[in-house]
């Protein structure tokens, strides 16, 4: 079949790679056209995704209009805070596919999550989230991947765990959305967090304790939005958290692990190519744990690095300090 992949940093990339292996047809679009000259020229993504050559299954398409004609899937892989303007655009084109959110975070303003904005934006009460622990990096050169597709429709689900499985990439399905969601979100901002333990030049003991801690935090927020329990014991929590924030791949995790070191973190945005979408989420968890009124104080320490020009070192004090209280 024809799938119009939107978005083509490294992430939309490898899904492209991936479903051209598989014989089906890619559309690659992004909204910078330079990129799109470049990769189509050179037949591979130097900026995001170096040393991966496009299969000729990979149709780069400059226009949306073209790669959306005929397509029976929409992969959204644009960065989080402009999932709603494209979503806008494919609703303008008329286009009718089944849509699948693969970007992490919540949407700044809104505090939406993803598959919400996109349901809001092309009234499709049903888009499906693929999530789970999967750096492009590895799934782009066959490095063993298990993921999951989660959807309202089970049968959505079950559509694209047949469309993307592969040999070496398992997709397992779930109906919890909202869980898998904010597993994606937050683990993201937790992984900030572990990045600021690396800088700071700590132990296995202190990055262990606060996945730990951070998972729980996860769930807090999770669970008290909606989600299940043991969603962040799975693929989309646990999972994602474990390789977020001990890879080398992470851009999050590398955030963090400047931030550590000293690094302002306008410095380290300027600095970076790819975008680390635990930034815009750490407000936006911030902004939902106040209101609903949750305790995440991971979540507030990771803000008050970045946004209010703590001292990592600090932030870490505070949270060692915290009033003791029973882990259950």
């Amino acid at each position: 079949m024809k799938v119009a992949v939107l978005g083509a940093g490294s992430w939309g990339t490898t899904l492209a790679v991936h479903l051209a292996k598989l014989g089906h047809e890619a559309a690659l679009w992004s909204n910078q056209r330079a990129d799109l000259t470049q990769l189509a020229a050179e037949r591979e993504n130097r900026k995001f995704l170096p040393g991966i050559r496009l299969p000729d299954g990979v149709k780069v398409q400059p226009e949306l209009g073209s790669a959306l004609a005929g397509a029976s899937v929409t992969i959204y892989a644009v960065p989080s805070q402009a999932v709603r303007e494209v979503a806008r655009e494919v609703a303008k084109s008329g286009a009718r596919s089944l849509a699948v959110s693969v970007s992490k975070g919540l949407e700044l303003g809104t505090l939406q999550r993803l598959s919400q904005v996109l349901s809001e934006s092309l009234g499709d009460a049903a888009p499906v989230v693929l999530t789970g622990p999967s750096h492009a990096e590895e799934v782009s050169r066959d490095v063993p991947t298990s993921v999951v597709a989660a959807s309202s429709e089970p049968g959505r689900a079950q559509q694209a765990q047949q469309l993307f499985s592969s040999a070496t990439f398992r997709v397992y399905t779930n109906d919890d959305v909202a869980g898998c969601e904010y597993g994606a979100a937050l683990k993201n901002v937790v992984a900030i967090a572990a990045g600021v333990v690396d800088g700071l030049g700590f132990g296995d003991n202190t990055k262990a304790a606060l996945l730990t801690r951070g998972l729980a935090e996860m769930a807090r927020l999770g669970i008290a939005l909606g989600g299940r329990r043991e969603t962040f014991f799975g693929l989309a929590g646990m999972g994602d958290l474990i390789v977020t924030a001990i890879s080398r791949h992470s851009r999050n995790r590398g955030v963090g692990e400047r931030l550590g070191r000293g690094e302002s973190l306008d410095a380290i945005l300027a600095s970076m190519v790819m975008v680390a979408e635990g930034v815009p989420t750490a407000r936006a968890a911030r902004e939902v744990g106040r209101r609903h009124g949750l305790d995440l104080p991971i979540v507030e320490q990771v803000c008050a690095m970045m946004f209010e020009g703590r001292a990592p070192r600090e932030a870490l004090g505070l949270l060692m300090s915290r009033g003791l209280k029973s882990e259950n």
